[in-house]
Formats: structure tokens, sequence, C-alpha cells
């Protein structure tokens, strides 16, 4: 699954650190999500769709290998 949450961290000005602790995760697993290791659950995907104000499609891209 392909995401753009480090672009969408960047037009926030957010570190990794200050985005997880905005949606209650851990550094890592935003370093994890944003080099694809790591698929959030339903609940973080919303928690980032409403930081960003973004629709959830628009934040994760299913890939054809997904």
């Amino acid at each position: 699954m392909k995401n753009n949450i480090k672009v969408q961290r960047a037009i926030f000005n957010l570190t990794q650190q200050d985005l997880a602790e905005r949606i209650g995760v851990s550094r890592q697993t935003i370093n994890a999500m944003e080099s694809g290791k790591y698929v959030p659950s339903t609940v973080l995907a919303l928690k980032l769709s409403k930081l960003f104000n973004k629709p959830v499609n628009e934040i994760f891209e299913l890939e054809e290998t997904d």
C-alpha cells in the first residue's frame, strides 16, 4: 500500500514525533508506515484522514500487489 504521509507531514510542518503524538502512536510506527513496512488499522487511517483533512483514499492507495 502506497501512502503520502511524509508529504502531508511536510505540508503541515510536522516531524514524525509530532505526528505520532497527535494520533497516539510511536514515532517508529510513523516511520514504518511511511516506508511501507506497516499497514495501519482503519482507526489509525481515519485519525490521519481527520488530522490532514483529506479522505483516506487521498492518503493511502492500494497497489496491484495488495
